[in-house]
């Protein structure tokens, strides 16, 4: 998604229908959470910890290893 677009789901959040404010609000999350899943592939990928990605986004390193850790992502690095 490009900046462009996620400028106007931000926009349409503040909507007077709130039906398209929340469509809007579920639009973002999903693109934020795949932007994060992303990075933190690439923090990974140049060598950055689970404790390292954790203390960034503010959760507990085991969290991020359970939500991020997973054959999904990473495959079988660890």
């Amino acid at each position: 998604m490009d900046v462009e677009q996620l400028t106007a789901l931000a926009r349409a959040t503040a909507s007077e229908d709130p039906l398209v404010g929340l469509d809007a609000t579920v639009q973002v999350r999903k693109e934020m959470e795949r932007v994060e899943a992303v990075l933190v592939r690439r923090a990974r990928n140049q060598g950055a910890t689970w404790v390292d990605i954790a203390a960034v986004l503010g959760v507990s390193k085991q969290a991020t290893h359970k939500k991020y850790g997973g054959r999904g992502l990473f495959g079988s690095q660890k």
